[in-house]
């Protein structure tokens, strides 16, 4: 747990297990509402689809995205040789917090809530990337 390459194992991990969870519940919802997979090629096919089974996959397209940046940039501070026990509290902090995200997202869905974890996530991602502009300097 000292390397600060294991957050981005664990978010790459929790990535996956959202994906699971996305087709445990496309694939049935899909089925009830008789969608032909074939019709599933535009996703406007699933908008037919109850809300909380479409959050699942938003939540997954979500982690495909912000995500990106922080893999760059754990890469960043690693080839750098910057990686101190600081970023690896900041990197488990952004992980933890968009697992916290996904959870909400995925059941309860409070949108000020999911937006606070989002935005506190967001904060310990620019507290790494403002750490490596200040050794920059």
């Amino acid at each position: 747990m000292q390397s600060l390459l294991t957050p981005v194992l664990a978010l790459i991990v929790w990535s996956l297990v959202v994906w699971l969870w996305m087709y445990a519940t496309r694939i049935p919802a899909m089925q009830k509402a008789g969608i032909d997979p074939q019709a599933a090629q535009h996703t406007s096919a699933l908008s037919m689809l109850p809300p909380r089974v479409r959050g699942v996959a938003d939540n997954y397209n979500h982690l495909m995205e912000q995500p990106t940046i922080f893999y760059a940039m754990v890469f960043y501070v690693v080839l750098a040789g910057h990686s101190d026990q600081i970023h690896i509290y900041l990197a488990w902090t952004y992980v933890a917090l968009r697992v916290v995200h996904s959870l909400i997202q995925n059941t309860i869905n409070i949108v000020a809530v999911r937006f606070a974890v989002f935005t506190l996530s967001t904060l310990a991602l620019a507290a790494m990337a403002a750490r490596e502009v200040i050794a920059l300097l």
